[in-house]
C-alpha cells in the first residue's frame, strides 16, 4: 500500500483529500503546517508527497526542499496560485508537478499514479489468481499463456488493477472507456465489455473470480491480488 504525505492548512480540503485517497487504497498522513510536516518527516517514510504552496508557518517550497534532503519522493503541489511564476519556482525546486485548485479528483489521482509509475514506486506487475499483468510492456498472461485483449479491453482491466479496493461504479466505467475510445459508450456496450474481457481472463467465466459483480452498485476486484 503506498503512503502519501499531504501537508494541506485547509482543514475542509484536506479532509476531502483523505478520503479520496484512502478509497484509492492509499495510507495518508496529514500534515497542517510547515512543523508538523517536518515532525512527520522525522517519524514516517512516504511514497509521495501533496504539498499545497500556502501554509500559515511558512510555504510549500520550503517543505518542498526540507522533503528532498529527507526522502527521495515524488512531489506534487497543490495550489490557489496560477501565476507563471509560482509553477516555475515549483518546477525549478524539484516537484514532480503543479495541480491548480480547484482539481477533479480523478485528474488527481492519475497524476499521482503517473508521478509513482516514473518514479518506479508503482508496480509494474499485477498478479490475480491465474492472471498477470506487465503494465510496462502491456503483456496480459492467463496460465502462462498470453492474453490478446483490445485496447478497450485492456483499458477496462486496468482501471480494476488500478483501483484494487474500491467499487467502480458503471457510469465510471462509462466515462473512463468512452474518455479511451474517443465516442460515446453506453451502458448495454459496457456489458458487453464486461462479458468480453471475463470470458478472456476468467478461468471460469461463469463463476468469475477477477472481476465480481456487486449488485445495483457495479464491480470490484477480486481479493486474490498482488503487486511487484
Amino acid at each position: 500500500m503506498k503512503r502519501i504525505f499531504l501537508v494541506e492548512d485547509d482543514k475542509a480540503i484536506a479532509k476531502n483529500l483523505v478520503l479520496l485517497l484512502r478509497s484509492e487504497g492509499f495510507t495518508v498522513t496529514h500534515a497542517s503546517t510547515r512543523s508538523e510536516a517536518l515532525a512527520a518527516l522525522a517519524e514516517n517514510k512516504f511514497d509521495l508527497a501533496l504539498v499545497d504552496i500556502s501554509l500559515p508557518d511558512g510555504n510549500g517550497f520550503t517543505v518542498c526542499t526540507e522533503i528532498k534532503e529527507a526522502q527521495d519522493i515524488p512531489i506534487l503541489f497543490l495550489t490557489a496560485f496560477s501565476d507563471e511564476a509560482s509553477v516555475v519556482t515549483g518546477l525549478n525546486m524539484g516537484a514532480d508537478d503543479y495541480i491548480i485548485k480547484p482539481f477533479r479528483p480523478r485528474e488527481l489521482i492519475a497524476r499521482i499514479k503517473t508521478a509513482l509509475r516514473k518514479s518506479g514506486r508503482s508496480p509494474s506487475s499485477f498478479e490475480i489468481g491465474a492472471l498477470s499483468v506487465d503494465t510496462a510492456s502491456s503483456i496480459v498472461k492467463k496460465e502462462g499463456r498470453e492474453v490478446f485483449l483490445s485496447a478497450l479491453e485492456y483499458r477496462l482491466l486496468l482501471v480494476f488493477i488500478n483501483n484494487p479496493k474500491s467499487i467502480i461504479t458503471r457510469s465510471r466505467l462509462l466515462d473512463e472507456l468512452w474518455d479511451a475510445a474517443g465516442e460515446f459508450v453506453n451502458d448495454n456496450t459496457l456489458t458487453v465489455y464486461i462479458k468480453r474481457l471475463r470470458e478472456k481472463i476468467e478461468v471460469n467465466p461463469a463463476n468469475p473470480q477477477i472481476i465480481l459483480t456487486v449488485r445495483g452498485t457495479g464491480y470490484r476486484l477480486g481479493d486474490d491480488h498482488a503487486s511487484e
